[in-house]
């Protein structure tokens, strides 16, 4: 297709709802990614196996071939390819079923944009044709500080800092959603692929670290918003 950005992760989305489609549509082409979207599973089937793609969106419920059975067919030529699986189900089984057809990930509706965008950004980030782009892209200025992603280094008047790599990871999340809260239960999964009351801990004991990081600078915080997730705030 004309105009399509270059070098960019392409993304096949097969969605049956078109107007729900045409949104995540949007909104992924907003984040520099190419997607075509296919309403049915039958001509997602017929679309993947005409192009490459870096990445495939499935909703379970379709007409003519439901996204379980599209991502059997899937799988019987690209068995490394990332799926990610979008339903209206929220049943156990149904996410058993779709894992262990080799879905990297499960988002059920209604979801926010803001959560779909950071899950596909964090399945690609593993992909090495993508880790180059992405260690381009991880430099970020937060008040005084400068933070280098790719080399785990946090700058501020000469002084670096080496951080962990969860350490790294978390405050890269917070850089790129500056001002917005981000969920506790997405930033376990998305770092430590875990949710449970441990890792909650172990986050808070990150997040404590971090804001002692940044306390140079009493302009920036990392607040709390109370039985929801944490936001990284800049006060003029």
């Amino acid at each position: 297709m004309e105009n399509e950005p270059t070098n960019a992760p392409r993304i096949l989305l097969v969605e049956d709802d078109i107007n729900l489609g045409f949104v995540v549509q949007d909104t992924l082409r907003q984040n520099r990614y190419v997607v075509h979207l296919c309403k049915d599973g039958k001509e997602g089937l017929l679309q993947f196996n005409k192009e490459e793609y870096d990445l495939c969106i499935l909703d379970v419920m379709m007409p003519k071939k439901d996204g379980f059975g599209l991502a059997e067919d899937i799988r019987k030529t690209n068995e490394n390819i990332p799926i990610i699986f979008l339903t209206a189900k929220s049943m156990a089984e149904d996410k058993v079923k779709g894992f262990k057809l080799g879905a990297d990930d499960y988002i059920t509706k209604p979801f926010s944009s803001e959560e779909l965008v950071l899950r596909v950004k964090a399945i690609l980030k593993r992909s090495p044709k993508f880790r180059e782009l992405v260690a381009e892209k991880g430099k970020f200025t937060i008040g005084k500080y400068t933070f280098d992603f790719p080399n785990y280094e946090l700058k501020s008047n000469g002084v670096k800092r080496k951080l962990t790599k969860k350490e790294a990871e978390l405050l890269k999340l917070l850089c790129e959603h500056q001002g917005q809260v981000l969920e506790r239960e997405l930033l376990a999964n998305m770092i430590w692929g875990d949710d449970s009351y441990f890792v909650g801990r172990s986050m808070d004991v990150f997040i404590t670290k971090l804001r002692k990081y940044l306390s140079d600078d009493p302009a920036l915080s990392i607040s709390n918003v109370h039985g929801v997730g944490f936001r990284l705030e800049i006060n003029s």
